[in-house]
């Protein structure tokens, strides 16, 4: 490995690795400035190693990436390049960090620094797909100005965006500045333009920015998409004068309007509008592919299936009214959607709340013997259950059994929650037999789901139970399982069956332990169970306890003005784990800097933090 990339993979590592234990992760803290003065890098840093460092490694760790980058600025002698700045502004833009690209794009300006023009594409592109069309319009004409190239899709991606957006002057410009500079133009980019402009625009306007692509060497579009879109936006302009105007006018203008619908192509073949829909789609013009498909199926034109299902599945996650009506339209025709399409459009009803509408495409679709088979099954029960609707999927489960179909453990998981979280305990114990009964073999997913319900509702002995059963059956539990029946033991003060638990964690595995440990700790302390959990503390080693458990602990004795106890606490651990004692004091102070306490809690915390801890 050459030197500067193993120096350059040194230092992401130590980045990455020192900030797996930030909150969140990833983020860039000061303790990392001292993580890069002990690798003593200053004498190799230059503007090609930090872009190193950036890309690949911290590509998609924008605050990494951005805590890195300004930590260079900050050393002696040292001045960032283009290099540099464009690894630093694609990291951002992968990211869509819009206020730190401002903020680089302004040091940039200050020190006059060149980009490349792929930087300027990739700023605009994160902008236009964070619906932040104005911005990369101001970008864009900073970057015309350098009279420099971002390239065909960029163009026509913020034309279209521009125009979708309702910024006609903008999208006037960008196509001004794209007929000037030999940009081509794409069905898109062109299409969604014209579409949009034509509303309000003259219709010899229209026709002269027809002839003005038509003249482009460089331009790919599909005349007949385009005539489809001219004659549909004449037809939403918001005045009935301006049709009235369009019949009356002059023969001469008649020809010229007929002579252009002959060039065009008098209508799009089926193959024509299904490219443009799903460009669309994969563009994220939504509202355009769905109006253009209303149009379609609105005069019973052919529309392929694939397409069908992608406006489907796209739509239905903004307007599910219109997502039905492109299925009803599907079922009219005597098809189906695909098992992807109806999750799908079955998932983002789930999300909006329209349990009935879902309800009623079950139906519909059962009516047409879709349901054949036990995948297709399980979408339709899980969705039921997700929706809250556990009598129709109980129902359904039923039914699926009269066809000779076996339910697998995913069909009894989805029964099994819902029935939970209805606290419907008792339809969820008689599915636990009957899924037993039937030979069907639990997994982990269905003792943690009954667990957790156990604990919740205090039959702490049943919960216990199924832990025990769980071990038998050679299943290893899972951080859910243990912070379930820790929780429910606490409730129940049953606090030498909680420690037991925490010992097989132990047992099992120590990193799953040290997962678990801060949420044993708060259920202890929300119990009042002050002393146990300070015992618990003490008496477990260190690389299983950090930091996050002793300051629940110490915040909860103060908040119960157990002050006396704090300070025993945190003379403990100054005498046994002195190099924790510094984390705790940054974070134990945070909370009284950052958030609204009441007054005694604030002095609580100050007279353990003035007693005890020495300053960094």
């Amino acid at each position: 490995m050459r030197p500067a990339i193993e120096l350059a993979t040194r230092i992401s590592r130590a980045l990455l690795s020192g900030s797996n234990h930030t909150k969140p992760t990833r983020t860039w803290t000061p303790s990392l400035e001292q993580t890069l003065h002990q690798i003593g890098l200053r004498d190799s840093l230059s503007p090609s190693l930090v872009a190193r460092v950036i890309d690949p490694y911290l590509l998609s760790h924008h605050s990494l990436a951005l805590g890195f980058f300004n930590w260079a600025s900050q050393q002696p002698n040292f001045t960032h390049s283009s290099l540099s700045y464009h690894s630093i502004l694609k990291s951002l833009s992968f990211s869509r960090q819009f206020k730190a690209i401002d903020s680089v794009l302004k040091q940039v300006k200050l020190n006059k620094i060149t980009l490349d023009s792929s930087v300027y594409g990739s700023i605009i592109g994160s902008l236009i797909q964070g619906k932040n069309t104005q911005k990369a319009f101001l970008v864009f004409s900073e970057f015309k100005l350098k009279n420099e190239e971002i390239g065909l899709e960029i163009c026509n991606s913020l034309l279209a965006a521009l125009a979708s957006d309702g910024y006609f002057d903008s999208a006037l410009k960008v196509f001004d500045e794209m007929t000037q500079r030999g940009v081509g133009f794409s069905t898109i980019g062109f299409g969604v333009f014209v579409w949009r402009f034509c509303r309000n625009a003259e219709l010899g306007q229209v026709l002269s920015m027809i002839d003005e692509v038509k003249k482009s060497h460089n331009s790919v579009v599909n005349g007949s998409v385009i005539a489809v879109l001219v004659v549909h936006g004449l037809c939403e302009a918001k005045e009935l004068k301006i049709h009235i105007e369009y019949w009356m006018r002059a023969v001469v203008e008649r020809e010229a309007v007929l002579k252009k619908k002959r060039k065009l192509g008098v209508a799009p073949r089926t193959n024509d509008y299904r490219e443009f829909i799903l460009g669309l789609i994969s563009e994220r013009r939504i509202l355009e592919a769905k109006q253009l498909g209303e149009v379609i199926v609105s005069g019973n034109f052919p529309i392929d299936d694939d397409v069908l299902n992608t406006l489907i599945g796209s739509v239905s996650g903004s307007d599910p009214s219109s997502a039905i009506v492109f299925f009803n339209f599907m079922i009219e025709k005597g098809r189906v959607p695909t098992l992807l399409t109806l999750s799908n459009l079955s998932m983002n009803l789930c999300k909006l709340g329209k349990s009935d509408e879902l309800v009623e495409i079950f139906k519909v679709l059962s009516a047409n013997d879709y349901f054949m088979d036990v995948e297709s099954y399980n979408v339709m029960v899980s969705f039921l259950c997700k929706a809250g609707r556990v009598r129709e999927a109980y129902e359904v489960f039923q039914e699926m059994k009269k066809k000779g179909l076996f339910p697998d453990v995913s069909f009894y998981n989805s029964l099994m929650e819902a029935c939970c979280r209805d606290d419907l305990l008792r339809p969820a114990k008689r599915l636990w037999d009957e899924m037993f009964a039937s030979g069907c073999a639990a997994n982990l997913q269905t003792y943690n789901i009954l667990i957790r319900k156990f604990s919740e509702v205090g039959e702490v002995e049943d919960a216990l139970r199924l832990f025990h059963h769980i071990l038998e059956k050679g299943v290893a539990p899972d951080a859910i399982t243990y912070t379930s029946l820790l929780e429910g033991l606490c409730q129940e003060t049953k606090l030498q069956e909680a420690f037991e638990v925490f010992d097989k964690s132990i047992n099992q595995d120590a990193k799953l332990a040290h997962s678990i440990l801060s949420t044993f700790t708060l259920s202890l302390c929300r119990k009042g169970h002050f002393l146990a959990a300070t015992k618990l503390l003490r008496g477990l080693a260190s690389d299983i306890v950090h930091s996050d458990s002793h300051v629940i602990l110490l915040k909860c004795l103060a908040n119960a003005e157990e002050v006396q106890a704090a300070i025993e606490h945190i003379t403990w651990i100054q005498g046994n784990s002195p190099s924790m004692l510094e984390v705790i004091s940054n974070e134990l102070l945070a909370p009284v800097s950052s958030y609204s306490q009441p007054a005694s809690i604030v002095r609580l915390l100050k007279a353990v933090q003035e007693r005890c801890l020495v300053p960094g």
